[in-house]
């Protein structure tokens, strides 16, 4: 089973990219292989950082021989996405958002179709708009077909729309609690669709 998280921070060991190794971890425990992409990286590889519309349909040439390119086939052998986010004004990271907007070849193909999704964002406050975050990052999951889960397991609860920190994330206790029941649904939901 392979695990991938996006990393839409522009810090590559930040609070986002602690609490998807923290359900990376967990994973790992369950038997796992993960892998961490950090989105910045890829779309300096691209030849625009942004979509264009370039081509209609898309056809990839912004990005071909890339890192973004090598990622993207990545994520089409992956069983299952956990995307991370920070909150930038109550939403995404305009990172996060590029890449995806970036994915339109991915759409048509239908690649990331009935991948197990998952999201974990952190805020600079209690209430600092990751649940936001994350409902823009599941319209993202929608738009791909994706079979979205959240951070609940039969053994403990029913969960909610993900992991959500309050930045510093390693002292919050909470987060890393969902971050582990969060990776063991995705664990189960990934095995059962393989």
């Amino acid at each position: 089973m392979l695990i991938i998280g996006l990393n839409g921070s522009p810090n590559k060991n930040g609070n986002t990219v602690f609490l998807i190794n923290s359900v990376f971890d967990k994973l790992k425990e369950l038997g796992a292989e993960t892998k961490i992409f950090h989105i910045q990286e890829l779309l300096d590889s691209a030849k625009h950082n942004f979509c264009i519309a370039c081509s209609n349909p898309c056809s990839g040439v912004c990005f071909k021989n890339t890192k973004l390119d090598d990622a993207y086939e990545e994520l089409k052998k992956a069983d299952g996405i956990l995307f991370g986010s920070p909150s930038y004004f109550g939403t995404v990271t305009a990172q996060l958002k590029a890449f995806f907007d970036k994915t339109r070849m991915l759409r048509s193909e239908k690649a990331l179709y009935n991948k197990v999704a998952a999201a974990v964002s952190v805020g600079g406050s209690k209430y600092g708009g990751q649940e936001t975050t994350i409902k823009a990052l599941h319209d993202i999951m929608l738009v791909q077909g994706m079979i979205i889960v959240g951070d609940g397991y039969n053994e403990d609860d029913c969960g909610h729309h993900g992991v959500c920190a309050h930045r510093p994330a390693e002292k919050d206790d909470y987060a890393i609690k969902r971050a582990n029941i969060l990776a063991k649904r995705m664990f189960e939901v990934c095995s059962k669709m393989s």
